[in-house]
């Protein structure tokens, strides 16, 4: 018991100094919350024009003529990069593997608390190019949704000024989204089983990007069979909702879609076949809202090299295929190949 108490009683006092320092430096708390990594020079000119676009990676290795296409976007000049774990791995690829651009910053979150900070807020106001990492998209929905950093996004894009964003940094770029916030990722079998239930967590009022207006997105989609989960995510998001049908919008690994201020969108791939898959929501609008999904026909067409997506309306040219999936009791069944259009 002696030997406890002796223990304790530096532990007790290292907790009150730490405790006494957060009450006498208000921002230190504030400070715990993010970190910061920089390359190159933030004051530099920009050297070229900056014009808008969106570049939506669906996670894995990352072509170079896709990022060169990005960093050409923001002029070759600043790019801040936003993640909530890992380190500045990224910024060290763009500027060190890359180059071609003026300087690169990481902020990375801990914490709902850096939403607020001003240096963070200022940095995006002066960035050329905001790329949005790979992660747990719950963690940007828990610490960015309805702060000062979700509207800066905002801003940026309709400002004219290019956003990217890989794997779970694009889960959140759409309309509405699937937040994983129950700390899991729903496989496309159990989405389909249960398309309503609480584990298809779909949230919105996040980002409000006008070519992904009615848009859901998903990632990694080929190599982890992810139609049948954005099937369940497009049911559940548009329940209640008025107006047109919502897009599904996935992106196989490894490939990206590089998206003009028009709306016209093409594909760039690490590997042959990579592409984009675009789902209409048409008929997943009505479906029963408990139990297994059903549903007699839902219009999926495939995205290329040699096509164009227009977004956000959804008509592609030269499309890969065009294909009818059916859906019965929750399984996924086989699909009829229709004419491209």
């Amino acid at each position: 018991m002696i030997g406890q108490k002796r223990m304790r009683g530096p532990i007790s006092f290292i907790a009150s100094l730490c405790a006494l320092l957060l009450v006498l430096l208000p921002g230190a708390a504030a400070a715990q919350a993010w970190t910061h990594f920089q390359l190159g020079d933030p004051a530099t000119p920009t050297p070229g024009a900056v014009s808008g676009g969106l570049l939506l990676l669906g996670g894995g290795d990352r072509d170079p003529d896709t990022m060169r296409w990005f960093f050409a976007k923001a002029g070759h000049g600043h790019i801040v990069v936003l993640r909530a774990s890992q380190g500045g791995e990224i910024g060290e690829e763009f500027f060190n593997d890359l180059g071609g651009i003026a300087s690169v910053e990481t902020f990375v979150f801990a914490g709902r608390e850096a939403a607020t900070e001003p240096r963070i807020l200022a940095t995006l106001a002066h960035a050329d190019g905001i790329f949005i990492a790979g992660g747990d998209q719950a963690r940007y929905v828990r610490y960015w949704r309805g702060t000062p950093i979700a509207a800066a996004l905002d801003a940026h894009v309709a400002a004219g000024k290019p956003l990217a964003g890989t794997s779970a940094g694009l889960a959140m770029l759409g309309d509405r989204l699937y937040g994983a916030m129950d700390g899991g990722s729903i496989v496309s079998r159990d989405a389909l089983a249960d398309p309503f239930g609480p584990a298809n967590t779909i949230e919105g009022d996040f980002l409000h990007l006008a070519l992904l207006k009615g848009v859901v997105t998903d990632t990694h989609f080929k190599q982890r069979d992810r139609l049948g989960r954005l099937f369940a995510f497009l049911a559940k998001a548009q329940a209640g909702r008025r107006g047109k049908p919502m897009l599904g919008l996935g992106v196989d690994e490894a490939a990206a879609l590089a998206v003009e201020p028009d709306g016209s969108a093409r594909v760039y791939a690490n590997t042959p076949g990579g592409g984009a898959w675009l789902v209409d929501g048409a008929t997943l609008r009505r479906v029963a809202a408990r139990g297994p999904l059903n549903v007699a026909h839902v219009r999926v067409t495939g995205i290329g090299a040699d096509s164009v997506l227009h977004l956000p309306g959804g008509k592609v040219d030269r499309p890969t295929f065009v294909r009818d999936y059916r859906v019965k009791d929750g399984v996924l069944g086989p699909f009829r190949t229709l004419p491209k259009r």
